[in-house]
């Protein structure tokens, strides 16, 4: 890809320097409120063409606009570290698209992990390619016509290196870069400056004003009802777990449990960090989301904020909605949200709260087109653990749900029964990865409303580990491979796990079928704690793991390259606007709409050439809003 790049068109290696200050920088500001802000400014740019000599641009933003307009953008590739901001001044300020970007600190996120430091200062130590400079600290504060001659030769020549730096780590990196991921990190970046959907601010306005009407009825009936004087006091009360967890009782909500770390027995999960706390705040039910916004002492619920959020980056984008999504965000390789827009999670259960993503829309005659894969994971799980029987239900088109909670209730169930199938739902998707029953019993009441004895729990776990025994011998596997990776024993070769030759266990780490790795840095056997474990090193500290969280990385990062794959192919008739989990939103004229859905679920029901055997399917429609299809 490298040498067919260099052959077709020019490469662009790019760095802005812009004005910041104390309260006015990347610290306190998203990406896109940071160059949309009155007082952003480019001081300069430095411009390195092919691998030609690099030159540094100041002076006004004409000036500089006039030296960019000199490269023939359509015909060129940008490189630059961190292209979320680049390229967004790029197309923000400048309105200039290149044919293709690279991104440097994405493809390092992929090709080293994302936890073994992806800034540009860290990679060049890495490589031994030179030394960042720090002239940028010294420019706090001062705008363009501040910098006399010899401050501002200095930034410049500090411009000069970041962009030598960069392109010096390009050349490495995109030796070995798999293409198809490449083209992943330019259709992001793209979903960014390039944003194909908008705000309707009108509807989120209404949804703000219900909001806050809502919340305030909720503080004066809990001022009554817990004889408050005063909201602070309210949040006083609702700061006590157990006046909390009676109020929820009282709500017909089911609290939270977990096991206490020091006792070893159940108790309340409403820390603000624990799992079960963490749903409730986004919970279908609008008065326990505020409940937990009072009880942590917020001014806004996350509702409040993010409508808020939207109608701000509306305004300031004439109504276009950037989607700001980092590449390679999570361990396995999964897309993460960022600048405070986590599109991964916006609300689509409860009627009133939908409206955040009904507010979501296509540009005028054309409509939303929203296609996610089907129990994807399930799905990969079993077919690489050869788990045939299981995997035949998926073949046959049979409701695996159903076929679970049939065996659970040793009776046929249908879709009739919804709370009997939600309970087959949370066995599937959950017991895979080698949850306990104390763990199944706190996802059943929150995810199927169901309260089941820790016995029965336990009964649920049994049944599943012996319809998915082949599954229970992958958990082995990846046991042993932890032992491997963590000391590789000499004359080892490297191996492959689970089915189709697809998984390779090697002293680096676990490499998946598109070349790049999941990693374990410093993996060892920890017996520090009570109980001994493989442990690694990730930013905030060493964490535990064993086979099932292995098998868990794995699929997860196997389903990841299936939608990676299947966007790749879309894109090449309809350019990905977003992605979420295991889905893709594309746009469509509102005359081609069927001939466009009927080309991605083709698209994402096919199969990878890695795993030609097994079945992928997915679902899809369209509307013209994100949050109707």
């Amino acid at each position: 890809v490298n040498a067919k790049t260099r052959e077709k068109m020019k490469i662009i290696t790019l760095d802005f320097e812009t004005f910041y200050d104390v309260g006015y920088g990347l610290n306190k500001l998203t990406t896109e409120e940071y160059i949309r802000d009155p007082r952003f400014q480019v001081i300069g740019v430095g411009i390195k063409i092919d691998d030609g000599i690099t030159h540094w641009y100041t002076g006004t933003q004409e000036q500089i606009h006039d030296v960019l307009n000199t490269i023939d953008w359509a015909d060129s590739a940008l490189v630059c570290h961190n292209m979320m901001f680049d390229g967004a001044i790029l197309s923000f300020i400048f309105d200039i698209i290149p044919k293709v970007y690279f991104d440097t600190l994405s493809m390092a996120r992929a090709y080293h992990g994302i936890n073994a430091g992806g800034s540009l200062k860290a990679l060049a130590e890495r490589y031994q390619l030179g030394e960042k400079g720090t002239e940028v600290l010294d420019a706090k504060g001062k705008r363009l016509e501040d910098f006399d001659s010899e401050e501002l030769y200095r930034y410049g020549q500090y411009c000069i290196n970041d962009v030598e730096l960069t392109y010096k780590l390009f050349n490495i990196l995109s030796k070995d870069y798999p293409p198809g991921e490449l083209k992943l990190i330019d259709l992001t970046i793209r979903m960014f400056t390039q944003p194909q959907l908008r705000v309707d601010d009108a509807l989120l306005i209404d949804r703000l004003a219900e909001v806050k009407e809502e919340k305030q009825l909720l503080l004066d009936g809990l001022k009554a009802k817990l004889n408050c004087d005063s909201t602070e006091e309210v949040r006083r009360k609702l700061a006590s777990n157990k006046q909390f967890a009676e109020l929820l009782e009282e709500l017909n909500v089911v609290v939270p449990m977990k096991e206490s770390p020091t006792t070893g027995k159940p108790t309340y999960a409403l820390a603000k960090t624990d799992e079960g706390f963490i749903a409730l705040q986004n919970h279908a039910d609008p008065l326990i989301q505020d409940l937990c916004a009072v009880r942590l002492g917020t001014k806004s619920t996350i509702e409040e904020s993010r409508i808020e959020r939207f109608i701000d980056i509306g305004a300031r984008n004439k109504g276009r909605l950037p989607i700001p999504l980092k590449y390679y965000g999570a361990h396995t390789g999964r897309w993460s949200g960022a600048d405070k827009v986590n599109f991964q999670n916006l609300p689509s259960r409860d009627v009133k709260k939908k409206a955040l993503k009904q507010a979501v829309l296509p540009p005028e005659h054309c409509v939303c087109i929203n296609v996610d894969s089907s129990q994807i994971e399930a799905r990969i799980l079993v077919w690489l653990a050869g788990q045939e029987d299981v995997l035949q239900w998926y073949r046959e088109g049979r409701d695996v749900y159903c076929e679970f909670a049939s065996k659970i209730y040793n009776k046929k169930i249908t879709k009739k029964e919804k709370t009997e199938r939600a309970v087959g739902k949370t066995c599937i998707l959950g017991l895979g990865y080698g949850t306990g029953a104390l763990k199944l019993q706190n996802v059943l009441r929150l995810g199927a409303n169901v309260d089941f004895d820790e016995n029965e729990c336990r009964r649920l776990v049994n049944i599943y580990r012996e319809v998915n025994n082949k599954v229970i011998d992958l958990w082995q596997e990846c046991d042993n491979a932890l032992g491997d990776i963590a000391s590789w024993p000499e004359g080892k070769e490297p191996y492959y796990i689970g089915k189709g030759k697809c998984v390779m266990v090697t002293p680096e780490g676990i490499k998946l079928p598109n070349g790049l790795y999941i990693y374990y840095p410093e993996l060892k056997w920890d017996t520090s704690d009570t109980r001994s474990q493989f442990t690694y090193k990730r930013r905030h500290g060493r964490v535990g793991i064993w086979g099932g969280s292995v098998v868990e990385n794995i699929v997860q990062a196997l389903a990841r390259i299936v939608i990676g794959e299947q966007m790749v192919s879309i894109s090449q008739k309809y350019r990905p606007a977003l992605t979420v989990h295991d889905a893709v939103v594309c746009i469509a004229a509102e005359e081609e709409k069927d001939e466009a859905l009927n080309y991605i679920m083709a698209e994402m029901s096919k199969p990878p050439g890695w795993a030609k055997d097994c079945p992928i399917t997915c679902e899809g429609a369209y509307a013209d809003n994100y949050g109707d299809c």
